[in-house]
């Protein structure tokens, strides 16, 4: 069945993406029937406008029936999603806690690796073979442009690419920011051409800090390789990145004691993309930055986050609140069950 998906996906490169959406809204149709779009949007976290599209769709073909009670599915619709259930368990399989990460996350897909890593350094590896794994099984064949973030988890999932990876699969790796003046080997530069190098792909380099002053960022933005770089990052369609702990993060970018204590006393807990957040996911600080932004994950249909440790419980918690619907996020138990219990660090 996995090589039937395969195929189909040539020609539907959003297959699991639809499958997955449609099968969310008849699981809850189904647990709670009859529901009203406005009751259902809700809990799927889903515009009315997009979730109309969805269900007029399904309503057309038989699945669903509708009446001033609210929609139901019908007796086709239930032996749709039951069928669906098994295709879904199949291509999509995630464990209890799995699917509980992810249902609290609103996130389309979590993988939980056992153990702690903020106790335990080996999980690092075990996070960068889940990573790589899921970047296997989820992604379609074809011709991949795929932005890097650097940091410790990416250099672990480059570590255990390999050229298996590209069967059926062209990569060109981009690193998705400028570098941030810390270890060579972490920094998405050096981590994106690593994972060029392990599946035979190609590396689009960019030699540029990551934190700049406006005028200096528009000055280098003019530069050839750098603009033909920056583009390369525009047309990404598969994203890999971390997920920051905020006071972690402002230490690896040598913030001054003034701006640190800006974003502390604004209550931020969490970095990605340049952007410090807050518990529910305002972003109180925008970086000047090479690279991309929070915004353009959502245009990216291939979006894998890594992150895992109990520190970075409270972080992950806070950037679902802006991640997009079809994120697919690695994480470790340590980080997991402090989420699931409400109970972060």
């Amino acid at each position: 069945m996995k090589d039937s998906i395969s195929v189909l996906q040539k020609i539907v490169p959003d297959l699991l993406t639809v499958l997955h959406s449609r099968y969310r809204i008849l699981k809850e149709i189904q647990a709670c029937s009859p529901i009203g779009r406005r009751a259902l949007s809700e809990k799927l976290n889903q515009s009315e406008r997009t979730l109309r599209t969805e269900t007029d769709f399904l309503r057309k073909n038989g699945i669903v029936s509708s009446s001033k009670a609210g929609m139901e599915l019908t007796h086709k619709g239930k032996k749709v999603f039951y069928e669906l259930e098994s295709i879904i368990d199949h291509f999509m399989k995630m464990n209890a806690k799995e699917e509980e990460l992810a249902k609290m996350l609103k996130l389309q897909l979590c993988r939980i690796v056992p153990g702690n890593l903020d106790d335990d350094s080996t999980i690092l590896d075990q996070l960068g073979i889940a990573a790589v794994n899921m970047f296997d099984e989820l992604l379609p064949e074809g011709e991949f442009i795929v932005a890097v973030a650097g940091g410790s988890t990416m250099a672990a999932m480059a570590k255990n690419m390999t050229t298996e990876l590209s069967d059926n699969r062209k990569f060109t790796f981009v690193p998705s920011r400028g570098g941030l003046g810390e270890v060579m080997s972490i920094q998405a530069n050096s981590v994106s051409d690593l994972m060029a190098q392990a599946t035979g792909g190609e590396n689009t380099a960019l030699f540029a800090p990551d934190n700049l002053s406006a005028q200096a960022l528009d000055s280098l933005k003019n530069e050839p390789t750098i603009r033909y770089t920056m583009n390369m990052m525009k047309r990404a369609n598969c994203l890999l990145y971390s997920i920051g702990n905020a006071k972690v993060m402002m230490e690896r970018r040598k913030m001054s004691e003034e701006e640190k204590k800006l974003l502390t006393n604004n209550e931020v807990v969490g970095e990605a993309f340049g952007c410090y957040f807050d518990e529910k996911g305002t972003i109180i600080s925008r970086l000047s930055r090479f690279g991309l932004q929070i915004e353009d994950v959502e245009r990216i249909p291939y979006a894998i986050a890594i992150a895992g440790g109990e520190l970075k419980a409270k972080a992950i918690k806070a950037y679902s609140h802006i991640a997009p619907e079809h994120t697919w996020l690695v994480t470790d138990e340590g980080a997991a069950n402090l989420i699931l219990k409400g109970d972060t660090l």
